[in-house]
């Protein structure tokens, strides 16, 4: 076996979050920041599994048994390792000759971002796994990690697209979103890392099931892609969160802790952490810094 290399974008979703569960058009976006795999045969018959972070230092490390996929060291990080021997083994039972086990092999993941950012330190790992095993990401998301599978097309694509489940089966158009006013949109970290698996789960106990909810945000959804201003692209970021409000019984961000900004503010993804997208007619780093949030980034500066 040849030494082999794969990558995926990481993702942030625009429009959409939590009702594209339920078949809402959604536009999400791929980052320029990702995450490498590379795998590389060694003499002997293990998995040499290393991850290494944004600032190249290793952050996980573990062998694998290559027979059955068990951890070799239960030390330190068992759940990553539990995690990681889970999917190995999904991946086996798609497809049992992914893995020559006449060799053993180094496998080494690279971030490009820092973990608790968000943009898909999960989906990446399993977009390029799948890709290294020639099997559907999408049924291994699904038998992992679950989730609605934006952020496998994202992983996929290099441009943004339109993401909508129907039948329970991903419709990926690419679109052309490029808005005349990005110089005026941000993304701020809110320096915690939201599991969307626990976000989901709020929302599938909490949501009131409102058809015309969907429309809406298909409608914002298309109207965000066509949007020629910054003012109307903000007042659809404002009507957005006031759906989405109502459907999960949750306050949006800026009324929750940016109520003196003069712009707009949009959760992304599952709310409570992770990224916001902000809308300013004036740079707004100054006021964020103050807030205490440090990572302010630029529409150009975070996505391809």
């Amino acid at each position: 076996m040849n030494n082999k290399a794969f990558y995926s974008h990481g993702k942030l979703l625009l429009s959409g979050e939590y009702v594209v569960l339920d078949g809402a058009l959604s536009l999400a976006i791929p980052t320029k920041f990702g995450q490498s795999l590379s795998i590389t045969p060694i003499d002997d018959q293990i998995l040499h599994w290393k991850s290494f972070d944004y600032i190249k230092q290793v952050w996980f490390e573990n062998k694998f048994n290559i027979i059955n996929f068990e951890a070799l060291k239960r030390e330190q990080n068992d759940a990553i390792s539990n995690r990681l021997s889970q999917i190995l083994k999904v991946v086996n039972s798609l497809n049992p000759e992914f893995i020559n086990n006449n060799s053993g092999l180094k496998i080494e993941t690279h971030l490009e971002f820092p973990k608790n950012w968000g943009l898909g330190t999960s989906s990446t790992l399993i977009n390029n796994i799948a890709n290294w095993a020639n099997i559907d990401a999408y049924t291994l998301l699904e038998d992992t990690f679950g989730g609605s599978g934006y952020d496998i097309a994202c992983a996929q694509n290099n441009s943004a697209i339109t993401y909508q489940l129907k039948n329970k089966k991903p419709i990926i158009k690419k679109t052309d979103f490029n808005p005349v006013f990005k110089e005026h949109l941000y993304f701020v970290h809110l320096n915690k890392k939201q599991n969307s698996r626990d976000g989901i789960k709020y929302y599938r106990q909490n949501k009131a099931n409102d058809q015309s909810a969907l429309k809406d945000i298909n409608t914002i959804t298309l109207e965000m892609i066509n949007s020629t201003t910054l003012e109307h692209f903000k007042s659809l970021m404002i009507e957005h969160e006031t759906i989405i409000s109502k459907l999960t019984k949750q306050t949006p961000v800026k009324r929750l802790l940016f109520k003196d900004f003069s712009g707009a503010i949009k959760s992304l993804g599952a709310w409570g952490g992770d990224f916001i997208m902000v809308a300013s007619n004036q740079n707004p780093t100054n006021y964020f810094k103050k807030k205490g949030y440090e990572t302010i980034i630029p529409y150009s500066e975070m996505i391809l």
